[in-house]
């Protein structure tokens, strides 16, 4: 029995795993990213690849300092 492979954007494929979650791979078998949720994968996973393809916002960091006595 042959079961037919869903491709997400023809370019991963979501994965039910023994215990539950779920992964995303690509076409070449590579996992990419793992969820407790089916839909919460194919969004982080479309999320992850295109930030691998058009690159990652310039992340902002903040620095502070606590006066007093802690």
């Amino acid at each position: 029995m042959s079961e037919e492979i869903n491709w997400y954007d023809d370019c991963f494929q979501v994965v039910k795993a023994k215990w539950g979650t779920f992964h995303s791979e690509d076409k070449e078998g590579k996992r990419l990213i793992t969820s407790l949720h089916e839909e919460e994968c194919v969004k982080a996973t479309r999320f992850y690849l295109k930030g691998i393809q058009e690159g990652w916002p310039e992340s902002k960091s903040y620095e502070g300092t606590v006066g007093g006595k802690l």
